[in-house]
């Protein structure tokens, strides 16, 4: 297999792939949580690919963001992971995504900007190669919507700041954002109308407008996507699949943009099918997260269920019973997001799409749960046929000797369930 092409290039490889007529994609994990990260270099490791790893600016930002993680501390941990893996760091691509006043939209539009700045720049000192351009937001002092001129000119802003520390590798960046907000909506979804050819036509004039009169010409080669709507959704018990041919007009525009292909977001929990026609129409970015911890917390739950069964009540670490615990005590992260009576609010707490129980594996209780749980799995086999009822994917691949019934083995190779079909859709 031939070895990778360079960090600083397989991204701009993309456009002129697709429009060779030789569509190839890669795909974005979203999330911080180290064993994701960890699973996605095994995937990667497999593939002999590059892996492009992003982080938002409410997760990681000059002031920590909700991770407490500030961009160089993001890097140190996945450049961490990926030395005890044996990933080669030169196949890493870190990615910035929705950089721009979101963080601050309680403030005035110069403050946020400001903070903005601050934080695109020290995404870029910290080696972060991809970066989305996102001034898309209303501030405190804003009339919402916001016009296209003023978007663009923020982005402008924010992409000459980044440009002033870059080093001898410049990064690459993305333009415009997506409806609905990141992470999954919120309401009850029956169908999502994907972005017209016009707005997204519109969007990318004014931008090349008012990059030139910024005198960013010479960058906007390396502006390599769009962010657009495609027409997939997922919200808390629903997915929008992606249907080729109400994106027609998107692929279409496409065809006369020759240095551009399309970022597409919230592809979480869509069939294999459509990663392979997204790439194949232009999409050549996947952005997927929440599918990856929702993953996660599978595995946890049918760990924790296998040791209710094995383990002595004392000894087990009741790790769901927390969880739950934890979640009622501080409810902020979900509270304003799942709506119904008790029994729906706690259904959602649990298995919701949008996977609110990502911002609490990081709580002390939560942590210290989880590792009792691997723990007292490490003192005992467990046994194949409790593996078959709760894990039947990974007691699959432990029969035909792929797998190692060993808890964190188990947690990888379910997160992993939820890349394959992304990695299958993005090979060349």
């Amino acid at each position: 297999m031939p070895s990778p092409a360079a960090p600083s290039n397989v991204l701009q490889q993309l456009a002129p792939s697709w429009h060779q007529l030789q569509p190839r994609g890669i795909y974005s994990v979203c999330s911080a949580h180290p064993w994701v990260l960890e699973a996605a270099m095994e995937q990667a490791l497999e593939d002999n690919s590059h892996l492009l790893i992003e982080a938002t600016s409410n997760q990681v930002n000059h002031h920590g963001g909700y991770t407490g993680m500030a961009p160089q501390h993001f890097y140190r941990l996945v450049t961490g992971i990926a030395a005890a893996r044996g990933f080669d760091p030169s196949r890493l691509i870190l990615g910035g995504d929705h950089l721009g006043p979101n963080p601050w939209q309680n403030k005035p539009a110069s403050e946020a900007m400001h903070e903005a700045t601050l934080m695109v720049q020290a995404y870029v000192r910290a080696g972060f190669q991809k970066i989305h351009l996102d001034a898309s937001m209303a501030c405190a002092d804003d009339h919402a919507p916001l016009s296209d001129e003023i978007i663009a000119t923020r982005a402008a802003a924010l992409c000459a700041a980044a440009e002033q520390v870059s080093g001898d590798v410049k990064p690459v960046y993305v333009i415009g954002t997506e409806v609905p907000v990141p992470g999954g909506a919120t309401e009850s979804l029956a169908h999502v109308v994907p972005t017209s050819r016009e707005a997204a036509a519109k969007t990318l004039a004014v931008h090349r407008r008012i990059f030139t009169e910024a005198g960013l010409a010479s960058v906007w080669p390396r502006v390599i996507a769009l962010v657009v709507q495609p027409g997939v959704e997922f919200n808390h018990d629903s997915v929008i699949d992606y249907d080729p041919a109400r994106a027609v007009h998107l692929t279409e525009l496409l065809r006369e943009e020759p240095g551009l292909i399309y970022e597409a977001h919230s592809t979480d929990y869509q069939r294999p099918v459509s990663y392979r026609n997204l790439v194949r129409d232009g999409f050549a970015i996947l952005k997927v997260g929440p599918a990856l911890t929702f993953a996660l917390r599978e595995a946890l739950q049918a760990l924790a269920s296998i040791e209710t069964a094995i383990v002595n009540p004392e000894k087990s670490s009741r790790l769901m019973e927390v969880l739950e615990r934890v979640m009622l005590e501080d409810p902020s992260h979900w509270q304003h997001h799942y709506t119904g009576d008790e029994a729906a609010v706690r259904l959602l707490r649990r298995y919701s799409y949008s996977d609110r129980v990502r911002y609490y594996w990081t709580n002390p209780q939560v942590k210290q749960a989880v590792e009792t749980l691997l723990a007292n799995l490490r003192d005992r086999p467990i046994p194949e046929t409790m593996l078959s009822a709760f894990m039947p994917a990974q007691y699959q691949a432990i029969r035909e000797g792929k797998l190692a019934p060993d808890a964190h083995a188990l947690i990888l190779h379910s997160i992993r369930g939820a890349i394959r079909p992304y990695a299958a859709a993005c090979k060349a």
